[in-house]
């Protein structure tokens, strides 16, 4: 099995990264980084956009990081309607790297304020799947 572990609905079966969910499921957030110019990224990529090597390595996306923007969804794209309502968010870690994911819906909305820290933590949905979300540390 491959990349349509990750997700509510995956749209690919493989990719470049597929150990991505392999690391969600050994309880690890990861990026990439490449190992030529030192860009990180998340989500992961294979090949680096800034200098076009393919030799990336992997880093853990550890610790509290900052919420950077949040935003709730009344409406969503095909196969997430379910979902809704849902909140997806930006998170920056002190090295510089932006994180997107869902908010925990063990967060309230009264209780989500720009600049507090968020956690990204692997989770476990039906069907086998796995992926991440913002939890308080």
């Amino acid at each position: 099995m491959g990349f349509e572990r990750f997700g509510t609905i995956s749209f690919v079966s493989q990719a470049k990264v597929s150990k991505f969910v392999d690391y969600l499921e050994e309880g690890k957030v990861m990026g990439t980084r490449c190992k030529s110019c030192g860009k990180k990224y998340f989500p992961p990529r294979n090949d680096c956009a800034q200098c076009l090597s393919s030799d990336v390595e992997w880093f853990e996306i550890v610790g509290p990081g900052k919420l950077l923007t949040y935003s709730k969804l009344m409406y969503a794209p095909s196969g997430f309607e379910g979902d809704l309502p849902y909140r997806i968010c930006v998170v920056e870690y002190p090295d510089g790297v932006k994180v997107f994911g869902r908010v925990s819906p063990a967060i309230p909305d009264d209780d989500l304020s720009i600049g507090m820290e968020l956690v990204a933590v692997p989770t476990k949905l039906s069907g086998n799947k796995v992926a991440y979300e913002f939890k308080r540390p």
